[in-house]
């Protein structure tokens, strides 16, 4: 076997790598370099010679071509012709003839995203944290509108998505007498309640700021890409931050005026929000709030209709009222509420949790009534399967949501760092592949 280095120079124009050529350095030269091998891809440190040309070491001169195409390609998506559009998602939620079934992913974890771009770029939903899993400090900001864009043209996807304040912006002074969002579940009564400081005002202004910030990315760089800020988490947020889960489900039957009180607070502040989205001109709207376990709703469906069920449509009526398609997201099962979800203009649901949800049998139910997103299941195929399951299983959701429209690709809840890089890489092109009406 011959032992040699070789390099190879990278066209990074286009939406994906192409292989320029394959060249042999003098075996005098040497350079940096490392490979880390993984279980499921092959991650390469590159030593930049110039631009666009990185030398990567190989051994038996021979192979070294074939081995550096297949590396490559099993790092990027296929090339496709088409561009992201938002028209295309939102004819396929008005179950309107489009060209392919669109997909969407909200949070694409940070690692996957440096793989796609060969930069760090944070994670889809923030810079330097993740607010999807509560809060992660004050200094958090959302993806920069153009790594986003990039992102995009890179996988597909047609809308760039952002954090608008997910969360109750219910707050109290620190030791050092700035405002931080409360997240410690110490509140327990109407007095615990009332020490608190809804940092409502503020807040929208955050977000409208970032609403104008990937707008006007978009149309300087004149795209076709929509804006969709994320919020709504109505009761999510006491339950998981405020109260605590056990304390606010007791809560609703020891105290219920005070949840209505606290559920109420939360509500005036989206209703607001949505109004100032609306008046930024966001595209879509998507509304999660986790009310549900994989049998049925957190509270019963009689007192979910009394207290929560109104609230939120309080939250998307601006959107409704401007046509504006609305997504709403909940883990679990949620079959006592897609009627009412429907009712109040819901558009969309997401994601169709695969533990809870049969994806055939929602198809029969409200498949000519609401658009299903969802149900590719992170656990397998996407985390323990081969990128051959991963196409089989995308196949099969085809097969039964794609028909008729109102089919909206997308994992059972995100794209997280443990999805093998290859197996999301094989989920994408697989949609790509058989999305085509």
């Amino acid at each position: 076997m011959i032992y040699c280095h070789t390099y190879l120079c990278l066209d990074r124009q286009s939406t994906h790598i192409k292989i320029r050529s394959v060249k042999k350095l003098s075996s005098a030269l040497t350079f940096p370099w490392f490979v880390v091998a993984c279980s499921q891809y092959i991650f390469i440190k590159e030593k930049r010679l110039k631009d666009n040309w990185f030398f990567i070491p190989f051994c038996a001169l021979s192979e070294a071509k074939g081995m550096v195409i297949k590396m490559i390609e099993s790092r990027f998506v296929e090339p496709f012709d088409w561009e992201p559009d938002k028209a295309r998602l939102k004819g396929a939620m008005l179950f309107e003839s489009v060209d392919r079934v669109p997909h969407i992913d909200n949070l694409i974890e940070d690692k996957h995203v440096e793989k796609l771009l060969g930069r760090y770029a944070g994670n889809t939903l923030a810079y330097g944290g993740d607010p999807a899993k509560g809060p992660g400090g004050e200094d958090l900001r959302p993806m920069h509108a153009d790594d986003f864009i990039d992102l995009c043209n890179i996988i597909g996807q047609d809308v760039i998505s952002f954090d608008a304040g997910m969360w109750t912006p219910l707050k109290r002074e620190n030791e050092n007498g700035k405002l931080v969002q409360v997240y410690n579940k110490s509140v327990k009564n109407k007095k615990d309640f009332e020490s608190l400081i809804l940092d409502s005002e503020n807040e929208i202004e955050k977000a409208v700021k970032y609403m104008k910030e990937y707008k006007d990315a978009v149309a300087k760089r004149k795209s076709k890409l929509g804006v969709c800020p994320i919020y709504g988490c109505v009761m999510q947020t006491l339950y998981e931050f405020v109260v605590g889960m056990d304390d606010f489900m007791m809560m609703v039957y020891e105290d219920r005026e005070l949840v209505e009180e606290m559920l109420e607070v939360s509500t005036v502040h989206f209703v607001k929000l949505s109004h100032a989205m609306v008046k930024e001109g966001m595209d879509f709207l998507f509304l999660g709030d986790d009310v549900a376990f994989k049998t049925g709703t957190f509270l019963p469906p009689k007192i979910m209709k009394e207290i929560w069920t109104p609230r939120i449509a309080r939250i998307i009526e601006p959107a409704v009222n401007a046509s504006i398609p609305v997504l709403f997201h909940s883990d679990g099962k949620i079959d006592v509420l897609v009627d009412d979800l429907i009712e109040m203009g819901v558009n969309c649901i997401n994601p169709l949790d695969p533990y809870s949800i049969d994806y055939r049998d929602y198809k029969k139910r409200y498949g000519k009534r609401v658009a299903l997103c969802g149900n590719i299941d992170i656990e397998f195929p996407l985390s323990k399967g081969t990128p051959e399951d991963v196409e089989k299983d995308v196949i099969e959701h085809m097969e039964v949501l794609k028909p008729g429209y109102g089919y909206v690709s997308n994992s059972s809840h995100s794209i997280v760092n443990y999805i093998p890089h290859e197996n999301y890489i094989a989920y994408l092109n697989s949609v790509h592949k058989y999305g085509k009406y």
